[in-house]
C-alpha cells in the first residue's frame, strides 16, 4: 500500500478531520491534501509526529511493511 493511501485509511479509523491532523503536525490542510493524493511527503518530523499520533511504525506508514507494530 502507498504512503498516501495508508494515510488517508489511518485518519479515517481514527476519524480525524483532514485540519484536525494537519494543525497537529502544524502544516496547512492543503499540504494535507497533497499528502493524501501523494503529490507530496511529509519530512521526516512530521513523519515521526504521524507514526506516534496512529501508534504505527515509520515502516507500516510509508508501506515498508504490512506490520502496524512498532518495535
Amino acid at each position: 500500500m502507498k504512503f498516501s493511501d495508508r494515510l488517508k485509511t489511518l485518519r479515517q479509523e481514527k476519524k480525524a478531520s483532514q485540519k484536525e491532523l494537519s494543525d497537529l503536525i502544524g502544516v496547512t490542510p492543503r499540504a494535507w491534501r497533497f499528502y493524501e493524493s501523494g503529490d507530496r511527503e511529509p519530512n521526516i518530523t512530521n513523519l515521526i509526529a504521524l507514526a506516534d499520533f496512529f501508534n504505527v511504525s515509520i515502516d507500516y506508514l510509508v508501506g515498508r511493511s504490512d506490520n502496524p507494530n512498532r518495535k
